[in-house]
């Protein structure tokens, strides 16, 4: 339901939304797409019969273009002026500008039009009775979106953001709520990762250990134990519109290799004493850096990995001019696009992106 040919929704995040498998009704006029997706959830929820069940809420948010209502702008709007606006909002990273901080009032409006959503879904389950028996995972593909695209947010302290290869790129939340585990551990410090979740949930359901499959059940962290030790790997071979860069990457305990396949260049970081990956190590720690390099090669030979070739029209001085560009030209437009949504008479168009035929004109209260 509402699924469709790319991640930003095609009509925007009111209704109508332009989208063929989410029908539009005149009655919705105005209501956000998070809230549709999450009501059509909940619709599900109410036509199961006694069998179990299996959900997957795919929110287009907080993908852009981003958008929010005027009440939800406000109400950001006016914390970021509170809590003091920065007078710079941008730098450059290696290739793009990416913002310095969370003050996108518009964003965080997007990100709470979410929140309610998920309260929707969650609010359904406890109407039916099904929230004793239901579980309930949520997460992310990818950090906030902090260059390229829509420039949004900041992940701090963590470097980077959607699309890069450090640690506000690949680190997301993953919420585990499984109502019948007790005493299960308020937080995990373990690093897992998205393929852990399917071999999860058979393993909570009762069901037989998946075979052939990268990921493991994350149960035993769920009642207080360990993992067996294993690597973690990341592979990204190919540029991103977000300044990431063609890249394979290894994590086993702490220590993080970073392999960049522009010019075989390595970065080595220890994430336990150095999280927001500022110090490249790899001259001080040789071995380490051995290594996991020759554990990356293993697995990227074992998975048959496909690897980038160099582009034979690469220019040198091509790439610095539009470096360049994005330093003197992008900069200054992020900068005053930053101002103008800051300030308290901002308006992005007549009815707020249609919004405007639902929500109130004034913000609800905190």
């Amino acid at each position: 339901m509402g699924g469709y040919e790319a991640g930003s929704p095609s009509g925007g995040y009111f209704s109508p939304f332009d989208n063929p498998y989410l029908p539009n009704v005149p009655a919705e006029a105005g209501m956000n797409l998070s809230e549709k997706l999450a009501r059509e959830t909940a619709d599900f929820l109410d036509q199961r019969d006694t069998t179990p069940f299996f959900a997957m809420l795919s929110f287009y948010a907080v993908h852009g273009p981003i958008q929010t209502s005027e009440a939800k702008w406000r109400k950001y709007r006016d914390k970021i002026v509170a809590a003091g606006v920065a007078d710079r909002g941008f730098t450059m990273e290696r290739m793009l500008p990416i913002r310095l901080a969370q003050d996108d009032p518009i964003y965080g409006g997007l990100v709470e039009q979410m929140d309610d959503a998920v309260g929707i879904v969650l609010d359904k389950l406890d109407a039916l009775g099904l929230a004793d028996n239901t579980i309930v995972v949520f997460t992310s593909d990818n950090g906030g979106v902090a260059s390229g695209d829509n420039y949004s947010t900041n992940n701090a302290p963590l470097r980077g953001g959607k699309g890069y290869q450090w640690e506000g790129g690949t680190r997301v939340p993953l919420f585990v709520y499984v109502p019948w585990l007790k005493a299960a551990p308020d937080t995990v410090d373990t690093p897992v990762m998205g393929m852990d979740i399917y071999p999860t949930l058979v393993d909570l359901a009762g069901g037989p250990a998946p075979d052939s499959i990268d990921g493991v059940s994350l149960v035993p962290l769920l009642h207080g134990e360990t993992l067996p030790a294993r690597p973690l790997y990341w592979h990204y071979p190919h540029y991103g519109n977000q300044g990431g860069e063609p890249n394979s990457t290894i994590r086993e305990g702490n220590y993080k290799l970073i392999h960049y396949w522009e010019d075989d260049r390595r970065e080595l970081y220890d994430l336990g004493n150095d999280p927001t990956e500022q110090t490249d190590i790899a001259q001080e720690q040789p071995e380490v850096l051995a290594d996991l390099d020759r554990q990356l090669t293993a697995w990227l030979d074992r998975t048959q990995a496909r690897l980038p070739t160099p582009d034979p029209l690469y220019d040198p001085a091509a790439e610095e001019a539009v470096y360049q560009r994005f330093a003197t030209e992008k900069m200054p437009e992020l900068e005053q696009l930053r101002k103008d949504r800051l300030s308290p008479d901002y308006r992005p168009n007549a009815d707020w992106w249609g919004s405007a035929a639902r929500q109130p004109a004034r913000p609800e209260a905190n």
